[in-house]
């Protein structure tokens, strides 16, 4: 069956585009195990980076004297001098939604070997959450964690593994025409054997189309080993538990 798009009708007319984003991480474990070798465990990873407020009528720490509190914990007479900070802004700290899974070696103390990312429309909405992004991605490979990218948002146009080349300078011969804002990859780091030891940056990159197949990706367990994940296969079952036409 071929990939919808989820952001527009007639799709979105009766379902939301977080519904298959919240669904499907779930199903794609479901089927790494049965291709994960032994010794190796993958688990859903979803956290919402919506941001909360505190009521203040019932939880106010800024009201109150710092010495008063100082003192009433301690029990005795408050004798240091509350400081005041050298500045004061607002600032908006950003959280990003995540929609992924990760894949643990076990055997190795549950060492993190592999992640993959269901990009949401947060993580490409604008520069800053889009740098946030790369950020993490950077980050994980720095770490010898090899990286999967799913991008179903057909409403943003931007593509974060071309932002994550662009930071290193480089780009893909597949960009010769245009840059696909729909597409799936995965991205590793290993030594070069040749050159000195010098760090190499692998990547496995397939358009996607609405309406067509959805690729299958090599998930990298081990710098020699890895397995294929059909993400047709998840996606489809995705789509049948939510009654997705």
């Amino acid at each position: 069956m071929p990939l919808r798009d989820h952001f527009r009708s007639p799709v979105n007319d009766t379902h939301s585009w977080d519904e298959v984003h919240g669904q499907w991480p779930g199903e794609i474990v479901r089927h790494l195990t049965t291709i994960l070798p032994t010794g190796f465990r993958s688990a859903p990873r979803v956290h919402l980076g919506s941001p909360f407020e505190v009521d203040v009528s019932t939880y106010d720490l800024d009201s109150r004297d710092p010495d008063t509190n100082l003192a009433s914990s301690a029990g005795g007479t408050a004798t240091l001098t509350a400081l005041s900070p050298t500045l004061t802004v607002e600032a908006e700290l950003l959280e990003q939604d995540e929609y992924e899974i990760r894949i643990y070696d076990v055997e190795r103390g549950r060492q993190l070997v592999a992640a993959i990312e269901i990009v949401s429309p947060s993580n490409k909405d604008r520069p800053d959450t889009r740098e946030l992004f790369i950020g993490k991605v950077t980050s994980l490979l720095q770490q010898g964690v090899c990286v999967s990218l799913v991008d179903l948002v057909s409403v943003r146009q931007a593509n974060l593994y071309a932002n994550l080349l662009q930071l290193l300078g480089r780009t893909d011969p597949a960009f010769a025409t245009t840059t696909p804002h729909l597409y799936a990859v995965t991205v590793r780091t290993r030594k070069s054997l040749k050159r000195r030891q010098r760090q190499l940056l692998d990547a496995w990159f397939y358009p996607m189309n609405v309406g067509q197949p959805l690729p299958t990706l090599p998930i990298w367990l081990t710098h020699d080993h890895y397995v294929m994940l059909p993400l047709e296969t998840s996606y489809e079952e995705t789509c049948k538990v939510l009654g997705i036409a």
